[in-house]
């Protein structure tokens, strides 16, 4: 079990706000993402298997 915070948000609910799908709604959000790749990162597994 992870560490335990006073206002623990679920995990589901996390990942709507701030997960992958949610983040290539919004113009912003795909942004973000573009400037993720641009630094290296990998951000789901569909970005690995190409």
């Amino acid at each position: 079990m992870g560490m335990h915070y006073e206002k623990r948000i679920s995990r589901i609910k996390r990942k709507r706000k701030c997960g992958f799908r949610a983040r290539m709604k919004t113009k912003a959000g795909r942004k973000i993402m573009n400037a993720k790749r641009r630094a290296g990162r990998s951000l789901n597994v569909a970005d690995k298997m190409q």
